[in-house]
């Protein structure tokens, strides 16, 4: 009796240490193989740093808001219009970087590391491009940005500077996309993790300061919050240009590797074109959603853009666990083992549902306390937790949906998740939400149950796109 009462305790022990080993070896961001052995070892030592990576990179939307909120309704309607608009530069950015992940992945799957790393040279450089014409307009337009969206007087001269100053600095933005992304194509996760851990270190220590100008700091306001945040980002580029050039994972760019190859070039831009319709669909998108909130003042706009920060606070870390099923399928078709890549992105999504169920059932029994951590400004709240709790309703189905297109884009075949966006975000999600909104007289709560909707339907669409296996046979 004695000896059976004992007998588990030897198993648990040894998962629990199998589970030490695989955690620290992730952190560390050790080399291993993604094409052989167990999925779910593989699943879990690349998709721990993504995930804590995912987390860093929502830490700087709810930092940013969490101190913003302290200035007022105007403050925070200023950064949500804002936001709105830079997810433009963010679709180049998330866009660009599939391509990259998609064909670093799919070298290094066939060894060919050397061309790896001619792909990350030609990357950075149409990184540079897009970011320096992005960062012009934005300094010169930043006030008639805020007006198209909607902004009034008081939002105009509370946010202007923040506008400028985040679009100004977008080269922060893009190349700390890109570089992770030549770092997850390449299985180099814990490297990617670590940047952005030390960008949010930053941002979390100078936001206080330069906000409410503690100390010998300059009081800047809502601007302060952007100067920050871009100086944060620039910090964690130089932390990846660095890890780059000494050559910190499998991929060491060299000299000659900087130069411009054309052809590479090309067939990149050609590959993120789907990648950026896609997003660029998906966030216009939600510049519409936050066109049509703004009719409704900035209380509504505040208590909408508080909820998003909360959902992509959580929404991220699950987008790092579709980044992992990306690189396992890209370097898995790489490797000829397409069975395999299709095993991983399956085993991520029960992952990822399992997760995000579980934070929506936390999500809708403390929608208010969350929200009230952000404002106690009734209108606010009323709008922050409708939203919040309609989105959670759909997390389930918003888990499987994320991994399926991420694996769709892992495969290089960006072509179908730009069609599934096109088609509910566009076709359906705009204009159900106007018309709940408006005609059927729904008010916010419509455009929130719109999102819902056309979300789930997104899901649907893209497991039936995936099992039809086309991705299989895509070239990159």
């Amino acid at each position: 009796m004695q000896s059976e009462a004992i007998a588990p305790v030897g198993p648990l022990r040894r998962r629990v240490r199998t589970l030490r080993v695989l955690l620290r070896r992730s952190l560390r961001g050790d080399e291993i193989e993604l094409t052989r052995g167990p999925i779910g070892r593989a699943v879990f030592i690349l998709s721990i740093p993504m995930i804590l990576e995912m987390v860093m990179e929502s830490v700087f939307a709810v930092v940013d808001i969490f101190f913003v909120s302290r200035l007022g309704p105007e403050a925070v309607a200023a950064v949500g219009l804002t936001e709105a608009t830079i997810t433009l530069l963010y679709a180049v950015a998330i866009g660009l970087s599939m391509a990259v992940t998609a064909m670093i992945a799919r070298r290094i799957g066939e060894k060919d590391v050397a061309a790896a790393r001619v792909v990350a040279a030609q990357g950075l450089w149409v990184g540079l491009i897009v970011a320096v014409l992005i960062g012009i307009a934005g300094i010169s337009y930043a006030e008639d940005i805020l007006r198209l969206m909607g902004a009034d007087d008081a939002v105009v001269a509370t946010g202007s500077g923040y506008t400028a100053t985040l679009l100004g600095g977008s080269i922060t933005i893009m190349y700390l996309f890109l570089i992770n992304a030549i770092f997850r194509g390449a299985g180099d996760a814990g490297i990617a993790m670590r940047a952005l851990w030390l960008a949010n270190g930053i941002n979390l220590v100078l936001d206080p300061l330069l906000i409410f100008g503690l100390g010998p700091f300059p009081e800047m306001g809502v601007a302060g919050a952007a100067v920050a945040t871009t100086i944060g980002r620039g910090v964690g580029v130089l932390y990846q240009l660095a890890c780059l050039y000494r050559g910190k994972g499998r991929i060491q760019l060299l000299f000659p590797d900087l130069r411009f190859v054309p052809a590479i070039m090309l067939r990149m831009v050609r590959l993120s074109m789907g990648g950026i319709g896609q997003f660029i669909i998906a966030t216009s998108s939600w510049i519409g959603m936050m066109r049509i909130m703004s009719q409704y003042g900035a209380e509504a706009v505040a208590g909408y853009t508080i909820a998003i920060r909360i959902i992509i606070f959580t929404f991220l870390p699950a987008w790092g666990l579709s980044n992992a099923a990306a690189t396992l399928v890209g370097q898995n078709l790489g490797a000829g083992k397409p069975d395999r890549a299709s095993a991983s992105a399956w085993t991520v999504t029960r992952y990822n549902v399992l997760f995000l169920t579980l934070v929506a059932v936390v999500f809708i029994a403390l929608a208010p306390f969350l929200i009230g951590i952000f404002s106690d400004v009734p209108g606010v709240v009323e709008n922050g937790v409708a939203c919040l709790r309609w989105l959670s309703y759909g997390y389930p189905m918003f888990a499987v949906g994320m991994v399926m297109t991420q694996s769709l884009n892992g495969a290089g075949d960006t072509h179908t998740p730009t069609l599934i966006n096109f088609s509910t975000y566009w076709m359906i999600q705009i204009p159900l939400a106007w018309l709940l909104a408006n005609p059927l007289g729904y008010g916010p709560t419509g455009v929130y149950a719109a999102i819902f909707l056309a979300e789930s339907l997104m899901a649907v669409i893209a497991v039936w796109a995936f099992r039809r296996g086309g991705w299989k046979t895509t070239v990159v």
